[in-house]
């Protein structure tokens, strides 16, 4: 068992190092600005390529996820919190973005439904 001055000297050094702050290399920070920069070179080539309809609204929705979440994870340190306040930041808007497709699938049902009770005269 520990003595009681082991746990001191062990609770003071978690409280400097906490202090302290965490220092991540710089070199996480380049990396994902460079991700970063492809990715945009990436949305622009959607458009300068020509692509239409679906394909260009889906591939610039997947570059615009993908930018955010490494902006999320790096920037504003997500990668290195706790898995509760991580949960507790990207589930709400998960849950959104589920009640939102529920709401499209639901509305799209009810425009079949009326334009084909409307159509076949009532």
């Amino acid at each position: 068992m520990a003595s009681h001055s082991e746990h001191a000297r062990y609770s003071q050094t978690a409280i400097a190092e906490h202090a302290e702050g965490q220092q991540h290399p710089i070199r996480i920070y380049l990396v994902v600005w460079f991700w970063l920069f492809v990715l945009s070179a990436c949305s622009y080539m959607v458009d300068y390529v020509g692509f239409e309809g679906y394909l260009r609204w889906g591939l610039v929705l997947a570059f615009m996820i993908v930018k955010a979440g490494l902006i999320v994870a790096v920037f504003m340190h997500m990668v290195w919190e706790r898995l509760a306040l991580a949960y507790a930041i990207l589930l709400p808007p998960i849950a959104v973005l589920v009640f939102v497709a529920i709401m499209a699938i639901e509305s799209d049902y009810t425009a079949l439904t009326r334009m084909n009770a409307f159509s076949n005269g009532g």
